[in-house]
């Protein structure tokens, strides 16, 4: 009869050789959805400079931070660009000028966001929007890595005085190109990394905006129009669907407070920031801003009504 301990080793090798095989499938699944997208470092024309110049009111200096979905990979245009979506929009509802920098880079992961910030020290923005996440999931970072790292990008830019709305990383459980179960793995990593996020960007005094899957099942019912030509990355009516839900957050963000005509008939709750994070990411659009300051324990959640 064989003894205990021959029993739990055999066990072992046997449980370490199927974990082996079954990390060593994933592996695999990741190397063909990576060739099925590809990757490139051109980026579309700049989106730099002011928008609504002819407004009246006082110049909003807009920073833009992260990667290939702040950077607006995919498309050709200047004017289909994240940045300059932000600037257009934001100049509208704020009835100001908007200049814009854009210094955000296709495969960039958080560890990369304070060399953006340094490539222009003497040009001071008045709010940082940052979406930032794909690439850390991609490469393996762990959340608590991720969210350690963004949470000292966001304290750095708040203590420059500088407003900090954060895009969260979206759900890749969405994206064709990624097979099943790699594609289940994938959709737990990037909501965990999400709820990481939120919980760093609220305590250390930064606004986030769940980007989850980019409004719902919007992008899974119409992948045709929301999705580009590589399946992956947003195209252009998919990169304003995202423009969409961070308006409002900047907005308020500069209004010094939690409301805009997107969640007009909203649901305004005081919570945990641990619970506020875990409700943004079931609620893509949902606003999470810390309600007592850095390092506060709660935050709102300023859920973005649904159209009808």
């Amino acid at each position: 009869m064989p003894r205990p301990r021959r029993i739990a080793a055999a066990t072992l090798i046997g449980g370490g050789a199927t974990l082996s095989s079954f990390y060593g499938f994933l592996v695999g699944e990741a190397m063909l959805a990576r060739r099925a997208i590809g990757t490139t470092d051109e980026r579309p024309p700049s989106p730099d400079g002011l928008y609504g110049d002819d407004l009246p009111g006082h110049t909003i200096r807009v920073l833009v931070l992260g990667d290939s979905a702040a950077v607006g990979y995919g498309v050709t245009r200047a004017d289909a660009t994240p940045s300059a979506m932000i600037g257009v929009g934001l100049a509208h509802v704020m009835d100001a000028p908007v200049e814009v920098q854009c210094r955000a880079v296709v495969g960039a992961q958080t560890a990369d966001l304070m060399g953006q910030i340094d490539l222009d020290p003497d040009w001071h923005p008045d709010v940082a929007v940052i979406v930032v996440g794909t690439n850390d999931v991609t490469h393996s970072v762990t959340p608590r890595t991720s969210a350690r790292l963004i949470s000292k990008v966001v304290k750095r830019l708040v203590a420059e005085d500088c407003d900090v709305v954060v895009g969260t990383c979206p759900d890749l459980g969405t994206v064709q190109p990624i097979l099943q179960p790699l594609r289940a793995v994938a959709r737990r990593l990037s909501r965990a990394l999400a709820r990481k996020q939120t919980i760093a960007v609220v305590e250390s005094g930064g606004r986030a905006v769940s980007l989850g899957d980019l409004l719902g099942t919007l992008f899974t019912e119409k992948r045709d129009v929301m999705f580009g030509a590589d399946h992956f990355h947003p195209s252009e009516t998919g990169y304003a669907n995202m423009v969409s839900v961070l308006i409002p957050a900047i907005t308020a963000s500069l209004r010094q407070k939690q409301t805009s005509y997107a969640y007009a008939g909203r649901t305004h709750d005081l919570v945990s920031v641990a619970d506020a994070a875990a409700v943004s990411v079931d609620h893509p659009g949902t606003q999470v801003a810390p309600d007592a300051g850095p390092g506060g324990r709660f935050a709102s959640v300023l859920r973005r009504r649904r159209a009808s």
